[in-house]
């Protein structure tokens, strides 16, 4: 599946279709904000607003301290 380059949602849409996929299983940790932004070729700013986008799905859970983390239950 090729990687979009471009805005927020772009980057949200793609990582929810690779979470839905099982690609990031549930429960799973996601790579950092940074290694994100490489992997989409954006800013960490861009991929934060992604993940707002996620979080607000119930896609991923952030932990303080430790990353994001792809939810165990994942909404229909």
């Amino acid at each position: 599946m090729p990687i979009p380059t471009g805005g927020y949602r772009e980057v949200a849409e793609d990582l929810a279709t690779r979470i839905k996929s099982g690609e990031y299983p549930r429960g799973e940790r996601l790579p950092t904000y940074k290694e994100l932004a490489d992997i989409y070729s954006v800013s960490v700013t861009t991929v934060q607003r992604a993940i707002i986008i996620l979080q607000d799905r119930g896609l991923v859970v952030g932990l303080q301290g430790r990353g994001l983390w792809v939810a165990e239950e994942l909404p229909s």
